[in-house]
């Protein structure tokens, strides 16, 4: 089992000219390959965590992705340089959060090398899964 973890200041935009800086914990653990843990104001008695795709995560640094309660776009500077991740968290009551994309982005990346894109389930025992219960 292999974890890695990032703690980064996010940005948490509550309106269009209000802004409040947040403790982003963003945690990865080999043994849930396919997911990335976000938690939010973790020293808080009112932390609050998102559980997101990790290929969701990735695509976000590219184009915007996802649908439903996770959506993500990356943000360039006027020389076409990334310079930013926001990640809109819920559907109804949302909230605008805004990584730095050098951080993240290498981070990211460690958790790929930990376990590769297109691996992550190299090691489920497929038969036992199917198998009816008794």
């Amino acid at each position: 089992m292999k974890k890695c973890c990032l703690s980064l200041q996010v940005t948490h935009w509550v309106f269009a000219d209000v802004a409040l800086t947040r403790t982003c914990e963003v945690s990865y653990d080999s043994t849930d390959p396919l997911v990335v843990t976000m938690v939010f104001d973790v020293a808080s008695e009112r932390s609050v965590s998102w559980v997101v795709s990790r290929d969701l995560l990735a695509g976000g640094l590219v184009d915007q992705v996802g649908e439903g309660d996770i959506r993500l776009w990356p943000v360039h500077d006027h020389e076409g340089g990334l310079t930013s991740v926001c990640v809109r968290l819920g559907s109804v009551h949302t909230a605008l959060i805004e990584l730095d994309a050098e951080p993240f982005m290498t981070w990211l990346a460690r958790t790929y090398d930990m376990v590769p894109r297109g691996t992550e389930l190299d090691g489920v025992d497929w038969d036992e899964l199917v198998q009816p219960v008794e």
